[in-house]
């Protein structure tokens, strides 16, 4: 089996799109994570669910503890709504990040070895020219190993 086999079509996010539409596109379509393109659907982040929900968290908040306890339950519940206009591009680190991408014809096994070292649930699959076609979750990848591996 190939990625062209198990990807699936996923809604994506550029990172001119606010982060709390990111989340909304994340948690609508039960995705993973978010994949993030330019102008012409070239992957340029692939970004886990923990990556996505950091966008979404304050600094201050995910570096002091106490300041987290001293926010009441109600503003807890809603912190995320206060980023404004905030943008992906905003909000994501500033360090280059490799995107977790393969090729079409990826095995199964490239596809899994990346995710483990990428500490990835989504991969992007883009085509011979860099375009994204869909993705791999871990979700796709576990069942086409366990369906591929059944009568072995």
């Amino acid at each position: 089996m190939r990625a062209s086999d198990i990807a699936v079509t996923v809604p994506t996010v550029t990172a001119d799109d606010p982060v709390t539409q990111a989340i909304r596109v994340m948690a609508v379509s039960r995705l993973p994570g978010l994949i993030v393109v330019d102008n012409v659907s070239r992957p340029r982040m692939v970004l886990p669910g923990t990556q996505v929900l950091r966008l979404a968290v304050p600094g201050s908040y995910q570096d002091d503890p106490a300041l987290v306890r001293a926010v009441d339950e109600e503003h807890a519940d809603r912190f995320w709504r206060e980023l404004g206009n905030l943008t992906v591009r905003d909000c994501a680190q500033h360090r280059a990040v490799k995107p977790v991408i393969v090729r079409a014809d990826a095995t199964l096994l490239e596809i899994a070895a990346l995710m483990a070292r990428q500490h990835s649930p989504l991969v992007a699959v883009v085509d011979d020219h860099g375009v994204l076609i869909g993705a791999v979750t871990l979700e796709r990848l576990i069942t086409g190993l366990a369906v591929f591996g059944v009568g072995d």
